[in-house]
């Protein structure tokens, strides 16, 4: 007889409620734009924790993510063009650079600005009416390959890319960065309960900051001591960690 074939994953969904998802994503908007309506003339060419991008590239890419967020016109022609550029995230994130290459900082603030609102629109009905579906193209993170629900990609990874890039931003032009448990504990501890989803295994973690905490799970596990936002670094594959440190997790 012929072994049947294992099951397919589940594709991953939200953990956060949809109420506390938006609020995460709003204030997140907010917080960004604060970021780079402070910076000088100087700061937008710093460059970033990100490959090739310096600030401005970077606003760009948040930009022109919430431009796709707020439009399904939009979000069709950038996925067309990124599929012509070869596929994938990559090729997405390069097309919304490109697009708004001709903008200075000023402009993209302005532009960032006007689009926020609609962006936050747009996610909050996409994912009313499309969120339990999946998304047709396969999720890549390293070596691990996965389906996700759409509600998970507007619900949640959208709000974790702009607050990841704010901390981006924070680090390059050496500025204080915003942290608060309402908000920003908030996004981290959803992370940590990912993170410890998919890793399985027993663990005690200890996060410090304003947006740390404590959360353990089993016995005789790793011990881990961390600031909370270097822990999201370490995981988004912004640098390097021991054990399960390694266990990425989507930004």
């Amino acid at each position: 007889m012929t072994a049947p074939a294992p099951a397919r994953p589940r594709p991953r969904s939200a953990a956060l409620d949809r109420y506390a998802a938006h609020r995460l994503a709003a204030t997140e908007y907010e917080r960004m734009l604060a970021v780079l309506r402070d910076l000088d003339p100087d700061d937008w060419s710093r460059a970033t924790d990100c490959p090739g991008w310096d600030v401005r590239a970077m606003a760009a890419h948040v930009l022109g993510m919430a431009r796709l967020a707020a439009s399904v016109r939009e979000m069709a022609r950038q996925n067309r063009l990124a599929a012509k550029a070869g596929g994938g995230i990559d090729a997405l994130t390069g097309v919304q650079v490109r697009q708004h290459a001709d903008l200075d900082g000023a402009a993209i603030v302005a532009e960032l600005e006007a689009t926020a609102p609609r962006a936050l629109r747009g996610r909050r009905r996409m994912s009313r009416i499309a969120g339990r579906a999946t998304l047709p193209e396969e999720q890549v993170m390293g070596n691990i390959r996965e389906h996700w629900r759409i509600g998970f990609l507007l619900d949640v990874v959208l709000t974790r890319d702009v607050w990841m890039h704010r901390v981006d931003v924070a680090r390059a032009t050496e500025r204080g960065l915003e942290l608060t448990p309402g908000h920003d504990g908030v996004l981290v501890a959803d992370v940590v309960a990912e993170w410890a989803q998919r890793h399985g295994r027993p663990y005690r973690l200890v996060l410090t900051g304003p947006a740390g905490g404590e959360w353990s799970s089993g016995s005789d596990g790793e011990q881990l001591e961390l600031d909370a936002v270097e822990f999201c670094r370490v995981l988004s594959g912004r640098g390097s960690g021991p054990g399960l440190l390694g266990q990425q997790v989507p930004f």
